[in-house]
């Protein structure tokens, strides 16, 4: 491996995060932060971007607290933010079962399901703020399950082994981000918030080296506008539609992130992406996203295939019990279905890989409900997960309740993100990050139920004191939009738009997405060597070429163009995929997402390097890429063999 396609830049030092007891650096930070005082707030103007649970409630809480919030998506409305596709439930440390969980056992199982390749500091907090969530959304009318007595109902999630994740139904990211939405409406029917759908964050502002505003495209006429703030908050999500096929919307991308980052924001951990088990498997070429079902379904359903190569074509029901392989309850008795997504995804592969997978093409495994049905009666297993079975059947034609579910792995959220400080500050004074655009809290591996967490938990209860603490250092100068850099940010836009309606080639835009995801599941997928890795960064560079001289964009930018939208974001996606490789390619370790052929057990578990790769990888923009590491140090959770047998 040579390291050509990096350079090595200035350690990571300062991630303002207080020391000393871990217990009490939340508290001790919020009072040690700065105030504005309420007279105050309202001569202040914080742009946010994207609708979803973390920037929803980000918005809806800096409003109610008296600050002016412009809130932008490209939705035609913030109901439609992909959080509303979240369906299994939201951890809590609410220790409802009296079951033995905690704070820190939520912290500990957070640190340890991420391969301890995530900071303390962010993750406690994050276990600690959890047990306000839920009150905050009850009082919201959030309709979670309950128990016959009237108490919040909890299950289980992959990763843990207790019962602290709280759901309704299989919708339980619709029914929060709804909360969130109606405490939005209220802030914008009291003026405190202007809310603009159907506009695209295209560029990010930079004035005296501060975050000032953004550039957006109005994506019904095209016009192109300027909007200028104290303070710039991203929320725009994951990017995980790099791969093309994805559990992600198709709207989903990486613009908003990768603009910022071209601009001066560190880009930390792109390498970190989550193939999640319990996908419904690619049905054809024709496809352009695929259909997640919630890891709940893992409570109650057996995963299995058979145990002989020569079964996997009859039917399910024709296979005998002694005839199946259970092989996560095999493989892993201590937590059996239920372990962590990477672990149970890397399962599925090896045996699919071995010749044993049913379905088209050999790439599916069965996820069985014969026996919770049997136990608990079929009303049930309904009550607990009928909508989830309903999709399914509409989506495959097949019934749940009489044959086993067929699931594949997918690529589905994505860990890494904007480097983000202890504040939810990027490396650009004045942009703050929060919700899966960041990379604060989940390492190597999210635990399911825990994007909802974090979302929740930046937006309602980190972001509103660390921004008060940058705002309260102010008043900052207002801009004119005659301003030169403001003027130089629209003039980029402009140029870009431009030269994608001009180059007038003869290759889809769709049909580059498809090559480049392609590449990446190849080779930056759910295995990855350095052979294959370096394989991938020339042929995303060849690929990157023929884009800029190839695509074909028809259409004008004074319209709605969702040609010209997609080529911007595949554009980006193109950037973003070389270094998410060149991430993968340094990173000579396996860790939770990240699984390096070269780096494995005797028995094929995910072998780390604590000696040589204990840090976060953040890299700076540039042709050839900069990496500055941020040392992960452990006091409270010492890294260990990352066992769940």
């Amino acid at each position: 491996m040579t390291e050509s396609f990096w350079t090595e830049g200035d350690p990571i030092a300062d991630t303002a995060a207080p020391d000393g007891p871990i217990e009490t650096r939340w508290e001790r930070r919020k009072f040690s932060a700065k105030l504005v005082n309420p007279a105050n707030r309202r001569k202040l103007t914080v742009i946010v971007v994207g609708t979803g649970l973390a920037g929803g409630s980000a918005a809806a809480t800096l409003a109610e607290a008296g600050y002016k919030v412009r809130s932008y998506c490209y939705q035609d409305s913030p109901r439609r933010a992909h959080s509303i596709a979240a369906q299994g439930g939201i951890n809590a440390a609410k220790n409802y079962r009296n079951d033995g969980d905690s704070i820190h056992r939520l912290f500990y199982d957070t640190v340890k399901g991420g391969d301890f390749r995530a900071r303390e500091s962010n993750v406690y907090r994050l276990a600690q703020v959890s047990v306000n969530i839920i009150d905050q959304c009850v009082a919201q009318g959030v309709p979670f399950a309950r128990e016959y007595g009237g108490l919040l109902d909890n299950r289980s999630f992959g990763g843990t082994q207790v019962s602290r994740t709280f759901y309704a139904r299989g919708q339980t990211g619709q029914q929060l981000l709804l909360g969130a939405y109606q405490a939005m409406e209220r802030q914008i029917g009291l003026g405190n918030i202007e809310m603009f759908a159907r506009h695209e964050m295209l560029e990010l502002v930079i004035v005296d080296g501060k975050a000032r505003g953004i550039v957006v495209r109005d994506m019904v006429t095209g016009e192109i506008t300027t909007d200028l703030a104290d303070a710039v908050v991203l929320a725009s999500g994951g990017y995980g539609n790099v791969f093309f096929l994805s559990t992600n919307a198709k709207g989903c991308n990486v613009t908003a992130s990768w603009r910022a980052h071209r601009k001066g924001a560190l880009f930390a951990n792109p390498c970190y992406t989550q193939i999640h088990p319990t996908c419904i498997p690619e049905s054809g070429s024709h496809q352009s996203k695929l259909t997640l079902m919630s890891e709940s379904l893992r409570n109650d359903g057996r995963v299995w295939v058979p145990k002989r190569r020569e079964d996997c074509g009859k039917p399910a029901g024709d296979i005998a019990e002694a005839d199946r392989d259970y092989y996560l309850e095999r493989i892993y008795p201590s937590f059996g279905n239920l372990v962590p997504r990477d672990i149970a995804s890397r399962a599925a592969k090896n045996v699919c890989d071995e010749g044993r997978g049913v379905g088209p093409g050999g790439l599916g495994v069965y996820l069985d409900f014969a026996d919770a049905i049997a136990r608990l009666g079929r009303d049930a297993v309904e009550a607990k997960y009928g909508n989830l079975f309903e999709m399914y059947q509409r989506i495959t034609g097949e019934d749940p309740y009489e044959t086993p579910m067929r699931i594949y792995p997918a690529v589905h959220y994505t860990m890494g993100g904007l480097w983000v400080d202890y504040d939810l500050q990027s490396t650009i004074p004045g942009l703050f990050v929060v919700g899966e655009a960041n990379f604060s809290d989940h390492g190597a591996n999210r635990l399911g139920a825990s994007a909802l967490m974090q979302g929740l938990a930046d937006g309602y209860f980190v972001l509103p004191h660390t921004l008060a603490n940058y705002l309260a250092s102010g008043p900052y100068e207002k801009i004119s939009p005659d301003h030169e850099e403001v003027v130089a940010a629209r003039t980029q836009v402009e140029e870009r738009i431009q030269k994608l309606l001009s180059i007038n080639g003869d290759r889809t835009v769709d049909s580059f997405h498809r090559e480049l995801g392609h590449i990446m599941w190849e080779y930056c997928g759910m295995e990855r060597t350095e052979e294959g890795l370096t394989k991938a960064i020339g042929l995303i560079r060849g690929l990157r070429e023929e884009f800029w001289t190839r695509v074909k964009v028809p259409g004008t930018g004074e319209q709605l163009n969702q040609n010209l939208e997609k080529a911007g974001r595949v554009a980006d996606f193109l950037e973003l995929g070389e270094l998410m490789c060149i991430d993968a390619l340094h990173r000579a370790e396996s860790a939770g997402g990240h699984f390096r052929a070269e780096s494995q057990t005797p028995d094929g578990e995910a072998m780390r390097h604590d000696d040589e790769f204990s840090y976060v990888a953040a890299w700076g923009y540039g042709e050839t890429p900069t990496l500055h590491k941020e040392q992960l140090d452990f006091e409270y959770v010492h890294p260990s063999t990352r066992s769940y047998k």
